[in-house]
């Protein structure tokens, strides 16, 4: 397995040309599997993660998804990023707290939102933020993780393309490796962000229907040919995931039939593939 450092170089790399896709596993074991498809990065995904939880997106607390993002860093050998929300903290030194212990997790980078609250959508006023983006940088230090800077202001709908464009300016110059505004949509905009922020590279979300997107008619191709450098899914893998729960469920609690369990993957093509990625017992249980 490559050494933390080794991630946190091929990490960077990743970023300097071309473009990649960073899906976001919510546990081990979709982890996993991304691995054996040959992702080359993970990300995690806070809505994924706290709605298996039993939680909302923003649930879950600092100590709960520090644990969530060491497990999954120690899942796989893969680099992984952790949506690490808006740093758990309001002010700087709090933020700055924050990044140190998310940086000991293992992770090869990690995200800083400019929302105070997922729940209620306020911005953080643009010093404040930079002054935020700022503080995780330093605490960031040598370590070798990357730092991607989160604009939210299309997302939640409180600002408009120039102004993100503003803010996403100045988080890299506040030391943001890669920029990221969830909720971007047309490819007019998806290349003016990248051409505002050049040469730091650009994440672009793109979630599928009902996603943060709303729209799938982007490709992987598309995508490289607008300069993006990455593509997340943020939710969409588990919110695909509870799809198929859902509708079989439904099916059992309002038919009392078994119509929905037809696409479900069978039992020992999951049983022979954890059976061969899973580490030894070391417990004295048989």
């Amino acid at each position: 397995m490559p050494s933390i450092a080794d991630r946190r170089r091929t990490f960077r790399e990743l970023h300097r040309a071309g473009c990649f896709a960073i899906p976001n596993p919510w546990d081990v074991g979709s982890a996993r599997y991304l691995q054996h498809l040959g992702f080359v990065a993970l990300a995690t995904t806070s809505a994924g993660y706290a709605f298996s939880r039993g939680l909302p997106d923003g649930g879950v607390g600092r100590d709960a998804m520090l644990a969530h993002i060491t497990e999954l860093v120690q899942a796989t050998d893969l680099p992984v990023n952790a949506d690490y929300e808006n740093g758990y903290a309001d002010d700087v030194e709090g933020v700055a707290e924050s990044v140190r212990m998310c940086v000991a997790t293992g992770v090869a980078g990690l995200s800083i939102e400019d929302t105070a609250d997922r729940r209620d959508s306020p911005l953080y006023d643009v010093a404040l933020a930079v002054e935020r983006i700022h503080a995780a940088r330093e605490a960031i230090g040598e370590s070798g993780v990357l730092l991607v800077g989160r604009a939210e202001g299309l997302l939640v709908g409180r600002e408009k393309l120039d102004q993100v464009l503003k803010r996403l300016r100045a988080y890299a110059d506040a030391g943001a490796d890669c920029l990221y505004a969830p909720g971007v949509r047309e490819p007019d905009h998806i290349r003016a962000i990248v051409e505002a922020v050049a040469p730091k590279a650009v994440n672009v979300l793109i979630g599928g229907p009902a996603g943060l997107t709303g729209s799938t008619t982007l490709t992987m191709a598309d995508a490289a040919a607008l300069g993006v450098r990455r593509v997340s899914v943020g939710a969409a893998l588990a919110r695909a995931a509870w799809g198929g729960f859902v509708r079989a469920a439904e099916t059992l609690a309002r038919k009392g039939t078994f119509d929905g369990f037809a696409g479900a993957t069978p039992h020992a093509e999951l049983q022979g593939f954890f059976a061969k990625t899973a580490p030894p017992r070391t417990d004295a249980g048989s």
